[in-house]
């Protein structure tokens, strides 16, 4: 059996930036420090537009004289286009690489003992990670060493891992709608203390204030009813006033899970919720317990008709659970 768990990211973006002004141009585009990404090691970081929104969720290693970014496929277009409109009179070329590059990422503590592969420590989920790096045509050779050594995590596995852990997905809960901090991303992608960056402004105003208008929770559904993206989220306490939504959902285990966003006011722990599809009128069917999930604590965590209850709770990957069913 193995130890580790590996998954196939050959699907994703990728971009090389060169020039003599690539540090400083993009730099300046991005919420971290992209002085902190090196050819061992990557950043995570947004790329926002003027008022503070997500333009795009991206993964930045330096590479020779270069620099190698790689985002969800939907953005393959929309982020190239994206940095293009701000390189001036910059030394600066954005070179898709997507059909150039295979990339794998493998869950260990240790650095994958593989040689002639760019390998590079990324945490993309609760746990370390290692990114690997190889050219597109040998992806079947490097897909066959990896599956000797680790398990590989399908796609269904993944998404239920993101969702026990509270990591927010490109398209579901990161749009050109949220801003980072709403979805718990100021320990993982923000960098409070360098330079000015687009969007800048408003992050800061928000990091002062200590306020966002609504955050990133998990749901856990009590009654064991299945939740869905779309459900909407009302709270008893202001009849008819909608506080929030759900954007992705799975089955973990025993149980039902969810992330939603829920407004301000909202969020804290034992916060009695309801919850309906996007389909009925009244909010009704689920009821819900709100907890805020904390990313930077390292352990983020079609239906049918009926009454439900749902417990918004962080969790590791790995769940355990008592014997009712509940999550331990």
């Amino acid at each position: 059996m193995h130890n580790t768990i590996f998954f196939d990211l050959s699907g994703r973006a990728k971009f090389r930036i060169t020039g003599a002004d690539r540090l400083r141009f993009l730099n300046g585009q991005i919420t971290n420090d992209l002085r902190k990404a090196s050819e061992t090691s990557a950043i995570e970081a947004c790329i926002l537009n003027a008022k503070g929104k997500t333009d795009a969720h991206i993964y930045i290693s330096a590479s020779g004289d270069s620099f190698l970014v790689d985002a969800a496929a939907d953005l393959r277009e929309a982020l190239k286009v994206r940095l293009e409109r701000y390189v001036i009179a910059d030394d600066v070329q954005i070179e898709d690489v997507t059909d150039q590059f295979s990339l794998f990422h493998v869950l260990s503590q240790q650095s994958p003992a593989l040689e002639h592969e760019r390998i590079v420590s990324v945490r993309r989920f609760a746990e370390p990670g290692w990114d690997i790096w190889g050219h597109a045509a040998q992806h079947h050779v490097w897909l066959q060493e990896l599956s000797s050594r680790s398990a590989l995590c399908d796609s269904d596995a993944a998404e239920v891992m993101r969702i026990e852990q509270g990591i927010p997905r490109w398209g579901r809960e990161l749009t050109n709608d949220i801003i980072p901090i709403e979805a718990n991303l100021e320990q993982r992608a923000i960098d409070y203390q360098k330079g000015c960056y687009i969007g800048q402004e408003v992050i800061s105003r928000i990091k002062m204030s200590g306020q966002t208008n609504k955050r990133l929770c998990g749901l856990i559904s009590l009654d064991d009813l299945p939740l869905q993206s779309g459900m909407k989220l009302a709270a008893p306490s202001a009849p008819g006033k909608e506080v929030g939504w759900i954007t992705s959902a799975t089955r973990s285990k025993r149980q039902e899970i969810a992330l939603g966003y829920v407004k301000r006011g909202f969020t804290s722990a034992n916060t009695r919720l309801a919850a309906a599809s996007p389909s009925r009128r009244t909010a009704g069917g689920l009821d819900a317990f709100a907890e805020p999930l904390r990313l930077e604590t390292g352990q983020n965590n079609s239906s049918r008709s009926g009454s439900a209850s749902v417990s918004l709770k962080p969790s590791r990957c790995r769940c355990q659970y008592h014997a009712n069913g509940r999550r331990a």
